[in-house]
């Protein structure tokens, strides 16, 4: 038989199985004892997490023939037929690749039969936010009167882009990042029943790689053992994950705590020579300064400690920071982050984070009350007594007569608040090419437009509404000016709407934003300009119109500009 990754050998076939999701399979299992499962399941959360696994161990619990408290017992034909993948009323469908509205009209054909074999016909659609709008559409109905034997089980790791009306059909389970603890106590158990020495230090680097995935934990563990050939150590991992080795960060940290940048930067450039990934380094720096603070505590919170990262030459150099300072440099390293992940210049961006950190801060000196004060100079307060006395006579002269003695100061200016930067050339490319029809279309989409937003975007995009539209383009108006300068700055709220509103029209499309304050100034002048916007929004030439046509204007600001048709005689 050929050769199985780790994490298909290793897969629950029962919700006992299942790591760190004891709520949901508890749920899961008690709902299945006393037939009480829902019609439709919604299983999010990262990826690894157990999602899929649950989504087919509870396929085979309501099919189970001999069902034990909820859990099937993986010996009847049916548990056999689904654990080999040959149950046919067990469908998995991946919506990546099956996304459109025929797939799922398919399905909704197809619910209509009984179960071949089995009692109810499941069906697992990963992946589901993959799904378009129309594809939705018609899984809604389906959802909304299910026949009385089929179940669905939707899996997706973006649960945010899955429209509210199919949410609020299903059972919704939110699984979480597997602890680190559980992933170790996973990978010693394998590795115990594959009798297989290993270094446990080893298995830390593993846990910390994987993120909270037991997946990935068994992949890169996987590739540990190819690696040595059926042995698992520390240099294993190390070079496998791209995880530095205790002497490198130890030398690296010793040079920043030592403010000397020439021997940091070498050791910085050791460390990329050997293969190290740049964004690995940072997540260690962060990990070996969150050891320290712990340290640094002394209290109880210092036995929290990783015992892998704070070696006795790391505990030696401790002292050498105070809490200031690895709170500094946690900020500088993740203010680095966020540019490696958009650069290919990672090497730049790791030289100048080393230099600011490791390089001595210069703190201003503040004078304490024991400092001694400085002696009097009674000449110099001679003169300062007659100048006031000169001052106090000329403001007497100017309360008698009214003129000053001496030019007025001139009042300081004010400050102006910065002026919101307004695209008008692509304001107006929207504009002479807007109708009322683009415009509706642009405001029927807009709820799909919403739930395809992260939670933090949707937030940002609630005080905005699309007050003119094109075929290529639509305009958005804020109703507070502060929220329309975050939106215009957040370049990844423009990508994510240009993206999903092109997809949803399929078709390139263009977002510009205005404050609605503006919006009517802005109105108004591209009006001005011999340009009209008739009732229906539809644009339309006006020559002879102009900025000075007063009896425009003034019927303009009668009845406004939706209402004001203006035709040549």
């Amino acid at each position: 038989m050929a050769y199985q990754a780790l994490y298909r050998v290793w897969r629950p076939q029962t919700f006992a199985d299942v790591v760190g999701q004891d709520v949901i399979t508890q749920t899961l299992r008690n709902a299945v004892a006393s037939n009480m499962t829902s019609h439709a399941y919604l299983f999010s959360g990262p990826r690894g997490t157990g999602k899929t696994s649950c989504a087919k161990i509870l396929a085979k619990a309501v099919n189970c023939l001999n069902p034990q408290e909820g859990e099937p017992c993986n010996e009847c034909e049916i548990c056999q037929a689904a654990n080999e993948n040959r149950l046919n009323d067990v469908i998995e469908i991946d919506a990546a690749s099956n996304n459109g509205v025929e797939e799922i009209r398919d399905i909704r054909d197809k619910v209509k039969y009984a179960p071949t074999e089995a009692k109810f016909k499941v069906y697992i659609i990963d992946e589901v936010h993959m799904l378009s709008q129309g594809a939705f559409n018609a899984l809604l109905k389906t959802l909304e009167e299910p026949p009385a034997n089929v179940m669905f089980i939707l899996a997706t790791t973006e649960p945010q882009k899955i429209p509210a009306t199919i949410i609020s059909r299903t059972q919704s389970f939110t699984f979480r990042r597997i602890s680190r603890q559980d992933i170790l106590d996973r990978m010693e158990l394998i590795l115990n029943d594959k009798q297989i020495e290993f270094d446990e230090e080893a298995l830390n680097i593993i846990a910390a790689s994987a993120e909270g995935g037991m997946r990935d934990a068994l992949s890169i563990l996987d590739q540990a053992l190819s690696f040595g050939n059926d042995k698992l150590t520390l240099n294993n991992a190390q070079e496998v994950t791209g995880a530095l080795s205790n002497e490198q960060i130890v030398s690296y940290m010793t040079a920043v705590a030592e403010n000397n940048p020439a021997d940091a930067l070498t050791s910085l450039y050791n460390i990329l020579a050997s293969g190290r990934s740049a964004v690995r380094f940072t997540e260690m720096i962060i990990r070996v300064c969150r050891n320290m603070i712990l340290y640094n505590s002394n209290s109880d919170l210092s036995d929290n400690m990783d015992s892998t990262i704070m070696t006795q030459e790391m505990l030696a150099i401790a002292n050498k920071f105070d809490n200031d300072r690895l709170f500094y440099i946690v900020d500088q390293v993740s203010s680095a982050q966020k540019n490696l992940k958009n650069s290919n210049q990672t090497d730049v961006y790791m030289e100048i984070l080393t230099v600011k950190i490791s390089e001595p801060r210069i703190q201003s000196e503040t004078p304490t009350a024991s400092s001694e004060a400085a002696p009097v100079d009674n000449v110099q307060v001679d003169r300062l007594s007659d100048e006031v006395a000169k001052l106090k006579s000329e403001l007497k002269n100017i309360s008698a007569n009214g003129v000053a003695a001496r030019p007025a100061e001139k009042a300081k200016p004010k400050h102006k608040a910065q002026k919101v930067h307004l695209n008008k050339t692509a304001i107006y490319n929207v504009l002479g090419n807007a109708t009322k029809a683009d415009l509706s279309s642009a405001r029927d989409i807009w709820p799909d437009v919403m739930n395809m937003l992260s939670v933090t975007q949707r937030a940002m995009m609630k005080v905005s509404e699309p007050v003119a539209a094109s075929p290529d383009g639509m305009v958005m108006a804020f109703d507070y000016p502060m929220w329309f300068e975050q939106a215009q700055e957040d370049q990844d709220l423009l990508d994510s709407l240009t993206a999903d509103v092109s997809k949803l029209l399929k078709k390139d499309y263009q977002i510009v934003m205005v404050p609605k304050e503006q919006w009517p100034v802005i109105r108004k002048e591209y009006i001005a300009n011999n340009i009209d916007l008739d009732k229906n929004n539809d644009v339309k030439s006006k020559p002879e119109a102009t900025k000075s046509d007063k009896a425009v204007d003034e019927a303009v600001n009668l009845f406004g500009e939706d209402n004001v048709d203006i035709k040549n005689d």
